[in-house]
């Protein structure tokens, strides 16, 4: 069956409208432009995100790393042996009481200045430049680990 022919005259509307056949094509490879721009800011977004976290959690282990072993060795050279056994990590707070630290530390030549260098992110591990009191120079390795409560570092050995 087909469709009745509209009546003749002027001003008549065809029942329903043809869909438009010109442009389809551009329509579409704009549309599917517009989803791949949203797909990748969406992506791009993320991924730069993480990206930033990452490198963010690397400058913040160097940061706590450095600041930890800068305070365990200031506090040696104040000879405040009580605050550098607090800078110690619990598995070194265990092998070794804090009476026993301030003896073992006191006996020991004295540190007289150092200086610090970068952690290595990978072993947690600081390299420091000691001087003692009587002018002799030593390498001294400093092995960092986290605090499982706070997410701190701490110093958990020195060789």
């Amino acid at each position: 069956m087909t469709a009745p022919a509209p009546p003749p005259g002027p001003g008549v509307a065809p029942l329903f409208a043809a869909p438009p056949t010109e442009g389809r094509r551009t329509r579409l490879w704009i549309g599917l432009g517009v989803g791949a721009l949203a797909v990748l800011l969406c992506c791009g977004g993320g991924g730069a995100a993480v990206v930033g976290l990452a490198v963010t959690g690397v400058q913040a282990i160097r940061e706590q790393g450095r600041t930890v072993t800068s305070d365990y060795y200031q506090a040696l050279v104040e000879r405040n042996y009580g605050r550098a056994y607090d800078q110690l990590c619990d598995d070194a707070q265990r092998r070794e009481s804090r009476p026993e630290f301030e003896r073992r530390a006191a006996a020991e030549p004295q540190v007289a200045a150092f200086r610090v260098g970068d952690v290595d992110t990978t072993s947690l591990t600081v390299p420091v430049d000691v001087t003692l009191d009587g002018g002799d120079r030593e390498q001294q390795q400093v092995s960092l680990g986290q605090d499982g409560q706070t997410g701190g570092m701490e110093v958990c050995g020195v060789s």
